[in-house]
């Protein structure tokens, strides 16, 4: 049985996975430990006064209680996305405290950490303390942000734009608008919406004689080693450890610092005791990082046949009331991919990060790119609807073709491989639209609205610094394989085992994958913008291919054979031909087999980021009568360049698919003007069930990537940012057959198609 590159092998992972012996972060313990709760603010924007806190932390079993006073010591929560206004100044970036000391900024933001023996004794405490409030204005979204007059959110800030910055050619691109024999423009919404990961995040605290444990479900442990000792505790990150076990799905969002880390620090090495802190899942609402939340202006310039000639954008981002992690990048990385899959020559994008009463902002499962892509491809379909043209024809006539490429778009970003006409002809095929007039005709006969629509989209990933990888080959045989990455979900246990399988012919079982402990690797750059496979996966196999050259080269003396007359099968080294061999665990107890030849290390620096394309196609039927869409054909047709496993990558894009199309359908946060948030539970906030999903069809049609060691196109992400497109095609198609409506925001639930169908034109 082969077990390399290419298998459509099960992860090894399940196994431990669906029989409940996963080891999550809640499932770990310490002796002694101490419970941590978090008392947060009923305003999105009001000043406070503690009152007498002796009664509450003289409660029994309370340990102590953390406000602003005991914690004003350590440094703010970083962020660390620089971006540039547009005359080359900084961004101006707040101040965001561990605790604010008398004013509060948002719903849910922290103002003193509880600890006690036990959570009720902490939550009793907390309902204790006397607070005094003094509500101030609140402008609680991106439109009531920028609205002119706005309450500042910090008074540092009187118009609440953190940064403005320009993306490309602004005089060349008015200059082509001011002479083009078309111009058209759309409004557009990204709607805010939340990464519900299965697993709500957690952190233990253990202080270690001069130092100090953490175990916490992240995306990467050396991310939060290195932000929490450099940044706010101040302190060498090597007194630091970081342990992160299994973790229940991430999505980006597991990847910041937020404040109840350093909050059970501070606690742990003050009291000398293990402390926990666990989120409800309300918590996770107004506690973790939310994410898209953009208004976007969108104009195209065309010539007289319909090419497109430049594309400007006016992006207005809401941050939240802080610059969290990553924030700013967000928008900035999407705008870089905002001219899609087309050739457009000229183009600017003028993008506002905002300030506003409501939770920071950051990355969610493509960052940036989904908001882009829904951008382009919406508005695509809207300018062939505008100048009358049909919508695959006008695709066609502006498609980058395949001769252009290496392709610079105008943004700077360098594709270097892709066959966008061909995979939207393949997803066209096989969504049959040829044969949609007729299922449009049935439909009409059952008294229901039908409409089809498709997304065309490219991203970027797979890029940025290396990922060293350690591959070990143990006494028995085994191999170890160590890297920095973390594994949310994706099946890196099965992926990294198979790269190694396909250098050393052993059966995964055989390979044991180690992620998460920054006592056990030196160095890692975690899992984000689809990179442990393409980055990560890239070192893993070039460590492989060391150890295996190491291998053979002991076996020769050994075997009295050329290494060149030597080949690796079944977990051995033998003389080609014949039945003289040595097993890897013979081989490592040669009296020359020392640990440097039986450890490598590989690494792999990407030259530029990978670009993964493809096409979405998307069939919708709607009730006229209740406005409920259902979508009954869906197909997916990718360009991912080589793929390492089918299985774990239809996993992925189905998973990517269904949060798209949940955002395109259902999803969305609300709070009211106030700031209050309205969507704080599952019973107000709607998440995608089985029964909203179709069956997707998916294959992929590769092009294999000529910048990435082995040829992948990163694609975790890919699924998210083609589907909210798709789907909003189909929807509007069917809506403006129907009545002649040519746009609608997302999230299009039965309520909006309902009102959009019944509102007076």
């Amino acid at each position: 049985m082969k077990f390399g590159l290419g298998q459509a092998l099960t992860r090894v992972e399940d196994q431990r996975f669906l029989t409940g012996q996963g080891r999550y972060a809640t499932d770990c313990h310490a002796r002694g430990e101490l419970h941590g709760f978090v008392l947060r603010a009923p305003h999105a924007s009001a000043r406070f006064r503690f009152g007498d806190l002796a009664a509450a932390r003289a409660m029994p079993g309370v340990a102590a209680i953390l406000t602003h006073a005991e914690v004003r010591h350590l440094g703010d929560l970083p962020c660390q996305a620089l971006v540039k206004n547009a005359d080359g100044s900084d961004m101006i970036r707040t101040s965001y405290p561990v605790l604010p000391a008398d004013r509060v900024r948002h719903v849910g933001e922290a103002i003193a950490f509880i600890v006690a023996e036990t959570l009720d004794q902490a939550r009793d405490a907390a309902e204790a303390i006397p607070v005094s409030w003094t509500p101030l204005p609140v402008a609680s979204g991106t439109a009531e942000a920028r609205a002119p007059g706005a309450p500042a959110v910090h008074p540092e800030v009187p118009d609440n734009v953190a940064f403005a910055h320009v993306l490309g050619d602004r005089e060349k691109t008015d200059a082509i608008f001011a002479r083009a024999a078309r111009v058209v423009g759309l409004d557009l919404v990204n709607n805010r919406i939340i990464a519900n990961y299965m697993e709500p995040r957690s952190v233990l605290a253990e202080p270690k004689g001069e130092g100090l444990t953490l175990t916490l479900g992240t995306q990467g442990s050396h991310g939060i080693q290195q932000t929490l000792a450099r940044h706010i505790l101040r302190m060498d990150p090597a007194r630091i450890r970081v342990i992160t076990p299994d973790v229940g799905g991430g999505f980006g969002t597991k990847a910041f610092m937020y404040r109840e880390y350093p909050l059970a620090v501070e606690a742990a090495l003050r009291l000398g005791r293990p402390v926990r802190w666990e989120s409800e899942r309300s918590e996770h609402f107004f506690a973790c990082a939310h994410a898209r939340d953009n208004l976007t202006r969108a104009e195209m310039a065309l010539d007289a046949k319909g090419r497109f000639l430049a594309m400007r954008v006016f992006l207005d981002a809401n941050m939240g009331a802080y610059l969290s992690q990553y924030g700013p990048f967000i928008p900035w990385i999407g705008s870089t991919m905002l001219t899609g899959c087309y050739d457009i020559p000229a183009g600017y994008t003028l993008i506002r990060g905002l300030y506003s009463n409501s939770v920071p902002f950051d990355a969610y499962r493509g960052a940036g790119r989904p908001e882009a892509a829904y951008a382009i491809e919406r508005f695509v379909d809207y300018i062939a609807d505008e100048i009358g043209m049909d919508r695959i024809r006008l695709r066609r006539l502006n498609l980058i073709k395949p001769r252009r490429m290496p392709y610079r778009t105008a943004t700077g970003r360098v594709y270097d491989s892709g066959e966008f006409e061909a995979h939207m002809d393949r997803a066209m095929t096989l969504a049959d639209w040829k044969g949609f007039p007729a299922r449009l005709k049935a439909a009409r006969k059952a008294g229901r609205l039908r409409g089809i629509g498709l997304g065309v989209y490219i991203e970027a990933c797979g890029g940025g610094s290396p990922e060293p990888a350690y591959v070990d080959l143990e006494k028995d045989g085994t191999v170890t394989v160590r890297i920095g990455t973390q594994s949310n979900g994706q099946g890196h246990e099965t992926a990294y085992a198979q790269l190694v399988a396909e250098h050393l012919d052993l059966p995964l079982e055989r390979i044991r994958v180690r992620q998460g402990d920054t006592n056990d690797t030196p160095t890692g750059g975690g899992t984000g913008g689809s990179r442990s496979i393409p980055v990560g996966g890239a070192g893993v196999a070039k460590a492989a291919e060391l150890l295996a050259a190491n291998l053979r080269t002991l076996a020769a003396e050994a075997l009295e054979a050329g290494a060149a007359d030597l080949e690796i099968a079944d977990g051995a080294v033998r003389i080609a031909g014949t039945d003289r061999r040595l097993t890897f665990a013979e081989i490592a107890a040669l009296p020359k087999a020392n640990r440097k030849l039986l450890s490598t290390t590989g690494e792999f620096r990407p030259p530029e980021a990978t670009y993964p394309n493809g096409t979405h196609s998307c069939e919708i039927e709607i009730d006229p009568e209740t406005g409920e869409a259902r979508i009954v054909n869906y197909v997916i047709v990718d360009d991912f360049g080589v793929t390492l496993n089918p299985l774990l990558l239809a996993g992925q894009i189905h998973g990517g698919a269904a949060q798209g199309i949940g955002q395109a359908m259902i999803e969305r946060f609300v709070q009211d003007a106030n700031g209050q948030i309205l969507t704080a539970s599952f019973l107000d906030y709607a998440m995608p069930r089985a029964e909203d999903l179709p069956a997707f069809r998916f294959e992929t049609r590769n092009v294999r990537c000529v910048t990435n060691a082995l040829g992948i196109k990163g694609a975790g992400e890919a699924g998210t940012i083609g589907a909210a497109p798709a789907v909003m095609n189909a929807i509007v198609d069917a809506l403006r057959r129907a009545k002649g409506i040519r746009h609608l925001d997302m999230p299009a639930n039965a309520q909006a198609i309902w009102a959009a169908l019944h509102r007076e034109v």
